[in-house]
Order: structure tokens, then sequence, then C-alpha cells
């Protein structure tokens, strides 16, 4: 009858009579099937943890596995942080364990990266490393927080130098804004707090000339830190998705007035982003790069980009300089018929096979127009827009036969 033991070891306990409630406890664990040892085992452990009996708490939670989280607990509030992470971190790989606080495996991670980052000095028997970049391979959606853990490690353990490799690390390895929000948040205040630490020493201490060159390094450090924000928050959406064509445009435009990285930049969106993943137009980053060749008066060296634009899987041509003589050749070249035709619809087919049978207009004289509307009918691809067009402009010029006929 476990009622009866649980209403005698209670009233045992409110009568204040510890060592006959301990083994009265005792007696009804041995009395009891372990079938419903369950039944006792709660009300013992809140006796337990009432009286200052740490090992013989301990020992009862050891035999009632089903009270794990309450365990942890316990270790953490009498301040056995070793055993605690031990017991954590052999809770998170047990694939069978279910909460009873409804945790899922990452939230008892995530206590675990915490418990063990914020207690270098105490919790000494297990690899943080290994635990946390295990933690980064295995929860790739919350990486902002794990890459805070491990930094957060090494700056309670006093290796800052590490802390800052750490840092550094995450910002080129986040996929996502908020991580990277988080690890940027958290370094910044790392940096703020090290300078703050740096100035109150050298207020403490007296000035030196070597502390006022490190302090000013660390100033530099920092604000360098802060005015990159931008252009590292392009670089995360860049690792998302390195065909987003917006995204090339605005980090040219961060780089704005140094040449050097402008073209590197234009150099590395070209060769980056494939046309059939693009998001966006991808033929205007090369109208970009050769149009910033264009305004620093490299004309010959916007010729190259444009000339290579065009081996590329898509077609466009600009007439910035006027120069319609050689704009209408090019033309000429592209539209020339192939050794072999191709179906203009077919996605299979190169764009520098099909651009014969474009219907974009252009400027010429009126033979090369009529011409070019006398072809587009040859080839079978105008519209009934088209034929109108062509038999208005044979109107305007008073062909009215040749409007007719068309």
């Amino acid at each position: 009858m476990p009622h009866l033991w649980l209403d005698y070891c209670q009233f045992l306990m409110d009568q204040g009579h510890v060592t006959h409630t301990c083994r009265t406890f005792d007696r009804a664990l041995r009395a009891l099937p372990i079938t419903q040892h369950s039944r006792i085992w709660p009300l013992y452990l809140r006796f337990l943890c009432s009286h200052p009996l740490p090992e013989t708490a301990v020992c009862g939670y050891k035999l009632s596995p089903e009270s794990a989280e309450e365990y942890i607990e316990y270790l953490k509030s009498s301040d056995r942080l070793d055993e605690a992470a031990r017991h954590l971190a052999t809770v998170v790989n047990d694939k069978c364990f279910m909460s009873k606080a409804g945790k899922s495996n990452y939230q008892l991670w995530h206590e675990l990266c915490d418990l063990i980052s914020q207690n270098p000095d105490k919790v000494q028997s297990l690899n943080v490393d290994a635990i946390i970049c295990g933690g980064l391979t295995r929860f790739t959606d919350q990486l902002g927080k794990l890459w805070g853990s491990l930094a957060d490690y090494y700056i309670c353990s006093g290796h800052f130098e590490k802390a800052w490799d750490v840092y550094k690390e995450a910002i080129w390895m986040v996929m996502t804004v908020r991580d990277f929000t988080q690890v940027f948040d958290s370094y910044a205040q790392f940096e703020e707090s090290m300078i703050t630490a740096k100035m109150e020493t050298t207020s403490e201490l007296g000035h030196e000339e070597e502390d006022d060159v490190d302090l000013e390094l660390r100033l530099a450090h920092f604000e360098q830190l802060i005015s990159r924000w931008p252009l590292l928050l392009n670089s995360v959406l860049l690792r998302q998705n390195p065909h987003h064509v917006h995204e090339w445009h605005k980090r040219v435009t961060l780089h704005l007035g140094r040449p050097r990285e402008i073209i590197n930049t234009n150099t590395e969106a070209v060769q980056t982003v494939d046309p059939f993943q693009a998001t966006g137009k991808p033929h205007t980053l090369w109208v970009a790069f050769a149009k910033f060749y264009e305004d620093n008066g490299q004309l010959d060296d916007a010729r190259v980009i444009l000339k290579k634009a065009t081996k590329v899987n898509f077609k466009q041509l600009q007439l910035w300089q006027e120069n319609y003589d050689k704009a209408l050749r090019l033309l000429r070249k592209a539209t020339a018929l192939p050794a072999c035709r191709a179906e203009y619809f077919d996605g299979s087919e190169p764009v520098q096979n099909c651009v014969y049978k474009s219907l974009k207009d252009s400027i010429s004289t009126f033979q090369s127009t009529k011409a070019v509307y006398d072809r587009i009918l040859d080839l079978r691809i105008s519209t009934p827009q088209i034929v109108i067009n062509y038999a208005m402009f044979l109107e305007e010029r008073k062909y009215f036969d040749e409007s007719f006929k068309a």
C-alpha cells in the first residue's frame, strides 16, 4: 500500500524527524515492489533536498533516473558543476531521453554550453572545444549562440586571443543574418569591454607610452569593426545566395572611392554569378563593370569587358558613346545567320545561337531597316505588332505599295 507509506513519511517530515524519516523511506523502498518505487522517489527526493544531505541526495537521484533534470538542477544549486555538466552531457547524447519539462535536445545542449562556457574553472572533466564544435555541426540553424558560447568559454578562461580568433572565424562562417547579428553584437561588446578594462587599468597605474599605443590600437580596431558592419552583413547575404545580383551591386557601392576594391568585386561578381541561377538581371553586372571603366575614361577596358560579356550565355549591348557605326556592325554580326539554325525558344541552346532571331529594334537607315523587317518576315518570327509597325513605317515614307504588300 504505497499510499500508507507516503502518508506516514509525510507525517514524519512534518514532525521534523530527519533520521527517523530517512529510515522510514528506506523501509518503504524495501517493502514495496520495484514497480512502485516511482511513487516514493519524488517525495523522498524532496525530503533530501530540503536538508543539507548532499551525498545522500546524490545517491537518491542516481537511483531515480527519471528525475535526471531535477538531479542536474540540484547539482547546480549545490555548486557541483563538474558533475552537473557530465550528467547533462550524458542526457543530451541519449537519443531516447524525454524531458519532463518539455525541453528539446537543442535546449538541453544550449544549457550544457552555457554551463561549461561560464564556469571553465569548475568544469574540468569535459572537452569544451569538442562539445561546442559538435554542436556547430549538429545544430546548423543555431550557430550564433554556439559560437558565442565558445568565445565566452575562452573569455572566462582568460584566453582573450583565442576568443578573438573564435569571433573572427564565426563572422566568416555564419550563414544567416540572425546568427551574424548575434555574433557581431557579442564581438563588439567584447571589444568594448576590453577597451574599458584597459582604460581603467591605465588610469589606475598611471600613463605609460606603451599603454597609450595599445589603447589607441584597440580603439582603431573597434572603430574599424563597427564601420565594416554593412560589408560583413553583405558577405553573409552573398554566402546565402552567391547569385544575388542586387547584393553584388550593393557590395560595389560599399567600396565607393576605392577603385581597386571595386574592380576586384566586379571581377568576382561576373565570375561567380551563374545566369541560370541568378536572382535579378545578371547582365547588369557586366554593364556596371564596363560603366565603371567608362566613367574613369578607360574606354578600351570598357569595350574589353563588354566583348567578354558577349561570350556569356546572354546578350547585352549599350550605345553609351553614341558610336552608332560600331553598334550597327555589332548588331549585324550578332544577327548573322549561323551555320546551323537554332530554335529561338529552345532553352538548351546558347543564347548566342538564337540572337539572329531577336526582335529588338535599333538605329539604321531606311534601306537597312526595311531589309531587317523583310528578314524577320522570312524567318517567320514576326508578330502582328511587328507587321503593323512595318506597314506604318513604309506608309510614313510614301511606300504605299510596299506597305500594302507587307
